[in-house]
């Protein structure tokens, strides 16, 4: 069986910066890391790997540096990885981020399972699992939580959706799409072998010219959403403290202040 799992590399820092002129993040410089959502997607098809065979395939669109998040995973045990890096893929929302990623898993070829962690870390969109498989035209189940059953030889596969209240039990023909959520699994460490074969590991960069995609639709011109401004929240303004009052009294006043800001 064929697994593909898509990550991201996100930055590991709070200190997020933004480019002024294009609204999108400064990515160069800042310390990196694997999108924490997708080491679950990683270790499920490892898991599923080691259950019915096969192999499992990590691809990952973004700046050069995202082969070190590659490189990470190949050290937990994916087979081969594969970069997907132009800049004319630079600024991508998620709607050409999905279909930059669908056309890159059609060169992959067939395939059985794809996996995606349920959102990035800085974008939060949790758009781009559900896009790519809207773009390849297969099934597909958001936020599984646990997967009951992997049958290679009716090809399909049971599993258990999150919703806010309790769970969905699904069951999905292959080949089709799944995001992942932490209660799934727990990611393992990288082994000393793995992080000497993804030392040596050769990891093809594919760029705009080997994907049949054309530039109307990627990057940041060929994206239907863009950030126009970019603003930090206001302050909060600084709350009253009824220290000296009983409880009855308090609750009157926090009542009288409501009521005169028309919230009660």
């Amino acid at each position: 069986m064929r697994f593909i799992v898509c990550i991201k590399q996100v930055p590991d820092t709070t200190e997020v910066r933004v480019n002024p002129e294009t609204n999108t993040l400064i990515r160069e410089g800042v310390p990196a890391t694997v999108n924490p959502f997708d080491l679950y997607a990683v270790e499920e098809a490892l898991i599923l790997k080691e259950q019915a065979g096969g192999e499992v395939i990590a691809i990952s669109m973004g700046p050069p540096q995202a082969e070190e998040a590659l490189r990470e995973v190949i050290s937990m045990g994916v087979d081969k990885a594969i970069l997907i890096s132009d800049r004319k893929f630079a600024g991508s929302d998620s709607w050409a981020t999905s279909l930059t990623l669908a056309a890159a898993i059609r060169k992959i070829g067939e395939f059985d399972i794809i996996f995606t962690g349920k959102q990035a870390a800085d974008g939060d969109t949790a758009q781009v699992g559900p896009g790519i498989a809207e773009f390849l035209d297969i099934p597909q189940a958001t936020f599984v939580r646990k997967v009951d059953e992997l049958n290679p030889d009716q090809q399909t596969i049971r599993l258990q959706s999150m919703w806010e209240e309790g769970s969905e039990r699904l069951e999905l023909p292959l080949p089709c799409l799944i995001t992942t959520v932490k209660e799934l699994n727990e990611p393992r460490l990288p082994s000393l072998r793995g992080k000497l074969t993804a030392k040596k590991a050769e990891i093809p960069l594919w760029s705009f010219d080997e994907l049949a995609v054309e530039e109307k639709h990627v990057g940041l011109a060929g994206s239907p959403t863009q950030v126009i401004k970019v603003f930090p929240p206001p302050p909060r303004a600084e709350g009253e403290l009824f220290a000296d009052a009983d409880p009855d009294e308090a609750a009157r006043i926090i009542a009288d202040k409501l009521t005169e800001k028309g919230l009660l």
